[in-house]
Parts: C-alpha cells; sequence; structure tokens
C-alpha cells in the first residue's frame, strides 16, 4: 500500500486501476500454470502443452503418419506453482484507496450489498475454477453460499421436448432452463464477506500485497523512439504525484464516467447520481432532519437495474416514509446481468456467434440483446414486493420525468411525468440509478494516445486485437467492460474479468520475453501460430491418453 511513486526504474507492467478485473491480471501473471476456463480435459491439453513446449521431435514417414519422441523436461514446475519471486517488475495505480478493491468495497458497504449476483465460479483466481468453492469448504462457511433458486432443475426433458415438437413443429424446443442437477452446486452466490475474503487469500498467495499506489492517473503516453531521458517503445504515465516508465500498460478502470445527471448545480442539493454515494450519506442532512422530526418523506429513484432496487431497499430501511421507483422500461427480473443462455451449458453456442461475427457493429449489437437493459434478481423482486404491500414503495415502469423544479426554500422538487403520474406529492430527494456509459473516446487520461496512436470505436467501445491489446504495436491492454468487443456481453462481471486476464497474459508474456524461455532457437516465435500448431499435432492425429504420454515412442497411424 502507498501514497508515492517509490519505483523511478521501468516498470514491465502498470495497472490502471485496483478492482477485481485488474486484480485477476496480477494474480494471473503470478500462476505458472493457470487453470482452463473450460473443462477438466481442456485444462490437462494445456499443461501438456505448456510442459513439453519445444520438446516434441518429429522423424518424418511415409504418408501423414509421424513418429513422435516426447522428450521429458526434468526442469518443469509442478502445476500451480507460483513464481517466486515475481518474474516481473508491477505497480498499480488506483485513486480509490492504496489497496485492491477500495472502490468495490466501499460501493458494496454504500449499497449495503450482502450477497453477490454472480456465481460460485465467476471470481478472479486463476489457478482453479473451483477456487472459491473450495475455499469456502475449506474454511467451514458453507452457509455463506446462497442458492439461487428456480435456476437449477427446471430444464426440458428429451423426452418432453421430441413430445412439444410434435404437436407444435414451429416452436423452439429448446426453450427453458438449461441447467441440470450436475451443476447445481455451481450455481450458489457467495456471500460478500466470503468474496472478500477469497480475493484476499488470493492476495496473500500470489504476493500481491504493497503493490497498490494511491494516485489519480491523469495522462497515458507511448514513444516508439524514446529520448535520451527513457528508452523506446515505453509508455509515461502521469499522476498526481509523479511520472513512471512502463513497458506494458493494462487498463482496467471500469465502464467509465456515470452519465451526466440532468440537474444544475444549484439543484445538486435534492439529487445525486448513485456512484456519489462513495462520498456522501446515503441520506442527505435536510432529508434526515425531516424525518427527525416524524415528517413523511417522499423520495424518487429513477433506474430499473438492480442498483436502483438496493437503493429502494436502503431507502426504506433507513426510514424514508414512500420511495416512487420510476422506470422508462419495462420491469425486468434475472437472475444475472446476462440471459442465463449466456452463462448456462449452452453459453459456447452463443459465444461461438459472437466471436464468428463479421464486424464489430454485430457484435456490439449482440452485446446490446444479450443484456436487455437493467434488470434485478428475484431475491429483489421478492423484497420490493413487500415494501410495495406495505405501501412504502410504488413502481411506475414505462415513465419518464418531462419537466422538474426545485425550490431551494422549502428544499423540495415539483415534478411532471409522462405518462402522469396521479397524486404525485412534492418530492425531497431524487436518486439517479442510472448506470454509467462505455465511452473511450471520453476519457481525460487517454487523450494524448487517442491523439497519437488513434483506434476505431463501436458505441465507445475500443477495437482492440484478440489479446485485447490497443494495437499490434501498442503494448496497452483493456480489460473489463471496454473489452466487450472481443470478450462479449460478459466482459464487464467477474467471468470476464478472469477470461480477459487469461488473454492478455500470454500476449503480456510474449511481450516481456517469457513464452519462447525453454526455446532452443534464437528466431522469434509467433504465438498463436505456435499454439495452433501444437494443437494441430498433438489432437488431430492422436487422443489425449497417447498424447499425455511421456518418455515413450508413440507411433501415429493415419485414418
Amino acid at each position: 500500500m502507498n501514497t508515492t511513486l517509490e519505483t523511478p526504474e521501468v516498470l514491465d507492467i502498470a495497472i490502471i486501476g485496483a478492482g477485481p478485473c485488474a486484480l485477476a491480471v496480477a494474480a494471473r501473471m503470478r500462476e505458472t500454470t493457470p487453470s482452463a476456463l473450460f473443462t477438466d480435459a481442456e485444462h490437462q491439453r494445456y499443461h501438456w502443452i505448456k510442459r513439453h513446449k519445444n520438446r516434441v521431435k518429429l522423424v518424418p514417414t511415409k504418408g501423414r503418419a509421424t513418429k513422435k519422441i516426447l522428450v521429458e523436461d526434468k526442469s518443469e514446475k509442478p502445476c500451480g506453482e507460483i513464481c517466486n519471486p515475481p518474474k516481473y517488475l508491477m505497480a498499480v495505480y488506483d485513486s480509490s484507496g492504496p489497496d485492491w478493491m477500495i472502490k468495490w468495497t466501499c460501493l458494496f458497504n454504500a449499497y449495503n450489498i450482502k450477497t453477490l449476483r454472480s456465481p460460485l465460479f465467476f471470481h478472479v483466481d486463476p489457478r482453479d475454477r473451483d477456487g472459491l468453492k473450495a475455499y469456502a469448504y475449506a474454511k467451514g462457511r458453507e452457509k455463506e453460499m446462497v442458492e439461487l433458486k428456480g435456476v437449477v432443475g427446471k430444464e426440458i426433458s428429451k423426452h418432453l421436448m421430441k413430445k412439444k415438437m410434435k404437436r407444435r413443429p414451429s416452436v423452439n424446443a429448446h426453450t427453458g432452463k438449461s441447467i441440470d442437477e450436475r451443476d447445481m452446486q455451481d450455481y450458489y452466490t457467495p456471500s460478500t464477506s466470503l468474496f472478500n475474503d477469497y480475493c484476499q487469500d488470493c492476495i496473500d498467495r500470489y504476493s500481491l500485497n504493497n503493490l497498490v499506489t494511491q494516485t489519480d492517473v491523469r495522462s497515458i503516453e507511448y514513444d516508439e523512439q524514446g529520448t535520451d531521458e527513457r528508452p523506446d517503445k515505453c509508455f509515461t504515465i502521469k499522476t498526481s504525484i509523479g511520472t513512471q516508465l512502463a513497458r506494458t500498460v493494462v487498463l482496467s478502470i471500469g465502464p467509465g464516467m456515470p452519465a451526466p445527471p440532468p440537474f444544475t448545480s444549484n439543484e445538486a442539493e435534492g439529487a445525486c447520481h448513485t456512484s456519489q454515494l462513495l462520498k456522501q450519506k446515503c441520506l442527505v442532512p435536510h432529508v434526515k432532519a425531516k424525518m427527525d422530526s416524524k415528517h413523511t418523506t417522499n423520495v424518487i429513484v429513477i433506474g430499473g437495474g438492480l442498483t436502483s432496487a438496493q437503493i429502494v431497499d436502503l431507502c426504506i430501511k433507513k426510514g424514508v416514509s414512500k420511495v416512487w421507483h420510476i422506470m422508462r422500461d419495462d420491469f425486468k427480473v434475472k437472475h444475472f446481468d446476462l440471459s442465463l443462455d449466456w452463462v448456462a451449458k449452452y453459453k459456447n453456442i452463443n459465444q461461438a456467434a459472437f466471436w464468428s461475427a463479421d464486424t464489430d457493429e454485430e457484435r456490439f449489437e449482440m452485446i446490446l440483446s444479450a443484456r436487455n437493459g437493467g434488470s434485478i434478481t428475484p431475491a429483489y423482486k421478492a423484497v420490493l414486493e413487500r415494501h410495495q404491500t406495505k405501501g412504502n414503495v410504488i413502481r411506475h415502469t414505462k415513465t419518464q420525468i418531462v419537466g422538474k423544479s426545485w425550490d431551494s426554500t422549502s428544499r423540495l422538487w415539483t415534478i411532471e411525468t409522462e405518462p402522469p403520474i396521479p397524486d404525485l406529492p412534492p418530492i425531497d430527494y431524487i436518486y439517479y440509478a442510472t448506470g454509467a456509459k462505455a465511452d473511450i473516446n471520453a476519457m481525460p487520461l487517454l487523450q494524448p494516445l487517442l491523439q497519437s496512436h488513434p483506434i476505431e470505436t463501436v458505441g465507445g467501445l475500443p477495437c482492440l486485437t484478440y489479446d485485447m491489446q490497443w494495437s499490434k504495436d501498442v503494448p496497452l491492454f483493456v480489460t473489463g467492460r471496454l473489452a466487450g468487443l472481443q470478450l462479449g456481453p460478459g466482459a464487464a462481471n467477474l467471468e470476464g474479468a478472469r477470461a480477459g486476464a487469461e488473454r492478455i497474459a500470454w500476449r503480456l508474456q510474449e511481450i516481456l520475453g517469457d513464452i519462447d524461455k525453454y526455446s532452443d532457437g534464437n528466431d522469434p516465435v509467433d504465438e498463436m501460430d505456435e499454439l495452433r500448431d501444437r494443437a494441430e499435432r498433438s489432437w488431430t492425429h492422436l487422443n489425449m491418453f497417447d498424447t499425455l504420454s511421456v518418455g515413450r515412442d508413440v507411433s501415429i497411424r493415419d485414418n
């Protein structure tokens, strides 16, 4: 934990931001043998490729068949070993505080969030997909895993699908849930404290303490040529407390700034965006004073996402008399911020369609469709319905504020809506839970880079390379929601954090000279071509068990 720049030398990696996506990247760079993101078989294949890199000697034979002699690598490390000492000089910069996930923790505390929305296999640990679940059992904290009711065991059987298709051939039989009983334990959500403790366990395990410096990053510049004062192909990071040089940069700064709230500075006493609750209490002084004097209080919460539901619940618990919950769209209820078919076992179908899209514009439309605006969880739906039953909450869907006037003397709003809300009283306070717009062009710290190295954008999202790099010549990487055109609709959640870290790590290791460390040759190797070649050699002509054989000849016959 730092508050001053104490690394005058050139960093290998500078990470801007200290949230979950940044933590996922830092942890991945300290993990020598990360878990695969999919099946155990893929995990085994990955480790086989990594262990026997450039150790396979090919002996030509007739036809397509070959003989492969696998030379045992005496220097290989066991799975799960951590880089110790660290290979890369790394530093993290964040304006929220001198430690990991300060903003995340403060927002969860401000909104009084007790459980995450994400399932157990959404986390930042690169070592094990089921690491969070294993941690909960190891610590005796199974009771802090909350079941997502109505998700598991609701799928349609094959018999019922066939029967449905016979009756109505035009109807898609693959409707309903697509998660079966074998995946039941995955679909629990961790408590906030359990998840935070697991993140701290990752921080301790990978020796990531004392990496974060609290500072505002003001600009990022990249110079291929260099000067007398700095080497070539280097970033200059200007912060509020100094300047730092870095060979590579990872940008992990969330979705961006909140949408500009539709009120003036003179009206700010009576309204706020929910992101401002990091700096102020939920109830402002004049509302709190009115409650203390036993007067009726009325507030409006605008938005249809989970944050709006959390603010409504928080206001009622704080003692507000009545909350008017207004949203411009329908009231949508989903377990996750994505459609279930982007999370469950058939998600690869949607992901394949996403990655096969011809243009980034098409991908952007798929992101919008999958997220489909704001939604709340079934658990918070039940909470709001209890408040509605008591008359404390009134919900209005497909409604917008078209006129408002703030009286600074009485400290009350006069509100006009479309369609009109009958008997709407003067309002004490307005909360805008309207999210944030992701637009890389509007970020001040990137303006020098945008001028020197422009990048195409779609809907504010940058058109990155496959490795989530700014361009093949500029080693700045982007993760989180801003990487949506590469990662898909889940880029903004914890699954996207881990998937993005995996992609970024491969390219970082290549740039920093680690990918080819076992090679006997000196020629540069194209990473993606190398991996594709290994995959073809290993899995087109061999089964998995043949390929995992070490120290013996493997005869391969053409089919």
